[in-house]
């Protein structure tokens, strides 16, 4: 194995855990027809490879975790140049990216840096000065100690406000904006402007992306817990963006999995049941969600998906807030209450499993057509992607070369456990080989520029991957021919038949189920496939939720028995030599798939899961490379990485009074 450039977690891990197709958006005026819409553009054959979840030292965890790289080397490095890491060491990304967006907290951006140069504005306050005694002591300090101190600072920030003024603010964002647009090279690499909102009290993050360049994004500051910890005020200060500056701007929440049941509540902060407005309010500015990053995957949990065998995939979860605890302490230096009447209310002795329905995407998509069959309108009406979430300015996501923090040999893969939280919360991640080595945001787009790439994810027209660029074409109609899935222009007969993934399907005809164009191709350096599923959920006319799982193309010539299961595609992975090989599985899986279970009264969802055959996870990859022998038997060492479609929906004519979402 040629040198791989890998890294070093202990610092930053802690932090982690503290502070964490139509060019237009689907309106709710929009009236039925066959398909949501006619696609009327250029057929799309290119698919783009991007990070849109990335933290440099702007933000103050990764700078205190370490971090000393700009945005600047965030950009040089996605663009596949090599870059000197914090520590000093040359660190390249082996598959150079399509588009990145660096989305820096906008809580206390740069402050860290001010601090470090003594910068007047900042040190004029007591928070100031009191900032700058911490920042001196964490310098000097261990990593368990560095953890408290960090979280000691975060929260007198919270309680007092930033000591940065609005003069110091528009500083750090100008330069920060500035330099997107001086890498934004339209046709080669795109770099969007974009932030971090970080509701931190129940961890409902978002990142803020802009279409728009510095002198549109340059009219606002960004929009941060210290303006509002009520996501409708958001959405709120977008409205009010795109009116001011005729601009387009979107969020992409994460992390439902760490957000203790409340990412996907049924209630608003105010403690109401969500209302149209709301839900037409969320659907509008949070098309996308990231279903897979560093910290865990979201598609689902093995506790709301028992008969789905691979459901338990880099599963990372949060505790329930209990008194006395998480919850009781950061009530007490937050001084806020969004959420906490859900959690108080659904937090039963006796189901302590309640919070995942509200937390993960495949149960988030049912709830959303169950909104919609009450409200008319659905509230999670998302489209799926995947991006790393990764603050050390370096956005590799392969298990071969996975850069976390530092690409340093010191790294103690095998060791470090990290310590309880320094106010007593125990966390469910126990060392740093937890961390997942994903994911990528693929985007079928006309060209690589922030016109064409935006408005593909408004249509959703996107999908997540936990790291290969498997490619995968996934359409919806009534009138694919089997033969389709095979033609070389299946992209017109995809488009002219149907609609894409992201799309919606309504009013089946009559005697019609609906059939999906589906063809999965490997990523051309990784692993075969395994298997294409199609994932349905339903809304039945009692009210009841489904979920069921279809194996759609198997490899290998496999078939399933009479009770539907699979003979598994086998594992070739060679864990001392972290390697495999591809004589198993299929480099392509395609087919067209008609769903035998149709109902045309009920609201439903579909979406691909593509799986790679096993692979050596990047846990493997460090023990051989670190020559690591006291791995623990908890630790993984092999993977089956996949892929997520966006789904494609179908609405009855019923639930839409003649209009859908």
């Amino acid at each position: 194995m040629n040198k791989r450039y890998r890294l070093f977690t202990y610092l930053i891990l802690p932090l982690l855990l503290a502070c964490h197709a139509v060019a237009e958006l689907h309106k709710s005026e929009q009236k039925i027809t066959s398909y949501s819409s006619d696609y009327s553009g250029a057929y799309l054959t290119n698919v783009y490879w991007g990070d849109t979840h990335l933290h440099t030292s702007l933000s103050w965890d990764a700078y205190v975790g370490g971090n000393r790289l700009d945005p600047e080397a965030a950009y040089r490095f996605a663009k596949g140049e090599i870059v000197e890491s914090s520590s000093g060491v040359p660190a390249k990304i082996r598959r150079p990216l399509d588009f990145l967006v660096v989305a820096d907290h906008a809580s206390n951006m740069g402050v860290m840096q001010g601090l470090e140069a003594r910068e007047p504005s900042l040190l004029s306050s007591s928070l100031g000065q009191r900032m700058l005694s911490q920042v001196n002591e964490i310098e000097n300090s261990d990593t368990q100690k560095s953890a408290k101190l960090s979280f000691l600072l975060f929260m007198d920030g919270f309680q007092e406000g930033s000591p940065a003024n609005d003069h110091y603010r528009e500083s750090v964002w100008k330069n920060a904006i500035t330099l997107a647009d001086k890498y934004n090279l339209p046709g080669q690499f795109t770099a969007f402007i974009g932030y971090e909102w970080t509701q931190t009290f129940y961890n409902l993050h978002r990142v803020v992306i802009f279409k728009d360049d510095a002198e549109k994004a340059g009219q606002v500051l960004p929009f941060s817990q210290y303006d509002s910890s009520d996501p409708e005020a958001l959405w709120d200060y977008f409205s009010d963006y795109e009116e001011q500056t005729a601009g387009e701007v979107l969020a992409i929440p994460h992390n439902g999995n760490l957000s203790r049941g409340v990412m996907f509540a049924l209630e608003d902060v105010r403690g109401e049941p969500l209302s149209v407005d709301y839900a037409k309010s969320r659907s509008r500015w949070e098309p996308l969600f990231e279903v897979t990053q560093v910290k865990g995957d979201s598609e689902t949990h093995p506790l709301l998906s028992p008969i789905d065998q691979f459901a338990d995939y880099e599963t990372v979860t949060s505790s329930a807030p209990v008194e006395g605890s998480w919850s009781e302490v950061l009530k007490k230096h937050f001084k806020l209450t969004d959420y906490d009447h859900w959690v108080k209310k659904n937090n039963r002795e006796s189901d302590k499993s309640w919070m995942h329905q509200y937390e993960y995407a495949r149960s988030a998509l049912k709830l959303g057509i169950e909104q919609q069959a009450k409200l008319g309108v659905n509230p999670f009406k998302f489209g799926m992607i995947g991006s790393t979430d990764i603050h050390s300015s370096l956005a590799s996501s392969d298990e071969s070369n996975f850069l976390i923090s530092d690409p340093s040999s010191s790294r103690p893969t095998s060791k470090y456990k990290i310590p309880d939280n320094p106010i007593g919360y125990k966390s469910d991640m126990k060392g740093s080989w937890q961390l997942s080595a994903a994911g990528y945001a693929a985007v079928w787009a006309t060209e690589n520029t922030r016109e064409s790439l935006f408005a593909a994810m408004k249509r959703k027209e996107v999908y997540a991957s936990t790291g290969p660029r498997i490619t995968v074409r996934f359409f919806g109609g009534w009138d694919y021919q089997r033969d389709d899935a095979f033609r070389p222009d299946l992209a017109h007969v995809g488009y002219s038949k149907g609609v894409p993934m992201g799309g919606d399907l309504t009013a089946a005809p009559d005697d019609k189920s609906p059939q999906f164009l589906i063809r999965a191709v490997k990523d051309p350096d990784g692993a075969n496939l395994d298997r294409v599923q199609v994932i349905k959920g339903w809304h039945d006319k009692h009210g009841e939720l489904h979920e069921k799982i279809y194996n759609v193309a198997l490899s290998d010539g496999r078939k399933e028995n009479g009770r539907g299961k699979v003979k598994p595609v086998g594992n070739t992975v060679d864990v001392p030599d972290a390697s495999y090989t591809n004589t198993i599985g299929d480099p392509e899986l395609a087919v067209v798939w008609q769903d035998p279970d149709f109902n045309k009264d009920d609201l439903a969802f579909y979406y691909l899961r593509v799986l790679e055959i096993p692979t050596p996870r990047w846990t493997a990859y460090d023990a051989k490379f670190f020559g690591l022998k006291d791995i623990p038997e908890e630790v993984p060492m092999v993977t089956q990485e996949r892929a997520y479609t966006s789904p494609i929906w179908y609405t009855p004519a019923a639930f839409s009074s003649g209009r859908i979402n």
